[in-house]
């Protein structure tokens, strides 16, 4: 056997408002998106349309977004599970500086800029659901 693919699938309180933290601070593209009670799916982003799922892109880092309301009732084990996670996504990027500077004082930074013993520089963030991004790349 051999795993050909990774991506979260993220419970958010709000979708819409994910997408526009994802695009506008951290520059992922809007993949695709659904409105649940209609089964509509949207190819490009709508500000004025609330989504209850999206995914998101930026180079080859793919997540997904769902409302708390629809994944727990597509997995009602999730029902009363707390939003944000004891995890954190490591992604790894060119020029950790640059996304750095331009992400420091518009996002809660959890643990600044830093060179690891394991020759990574990186920093994380808290985006706005509470889960821990990773952004790093080698020394």
């Amino acid at each position: 056997m051999a795993l050909n693919k990774l991506t979260p699938n993220l419970m958010v309180e709000d979708v819409n408002r994910t997408v526009e933290f994802y695009h506008d601070i951290l520059g992922f593209e809007f993949v695709m998106g659904v409105i649940e009670e209609l089964q509509e799916i949207l190819t490009s982003y709508q500000q004025d349309r609330s989504l209850d799922y999206a995914m998101m892109k930026c180079g080859n880092v793919e997540i997904m977004f769902q409302a708390e309301r629809s994944l727990a009732r597509t997995l009602p084990v999730l029902k009363g599970k707390e939003i944000g996670g004891t995890f954190t996504l490591y992604m790894e990027l060119d020029d950790v500086s640059d996304l750095y500077a331009k992400v420091k004082g518009t996002v809660t930074v959890v643990k600044d800029l830093h060179t690891t013993f394991y020759g990574m520089r990186e920093f994380y963030i808290e985006d706005c659901n509470g889960y821990i991004l990773t952004f790093a790349e080698a020394a």
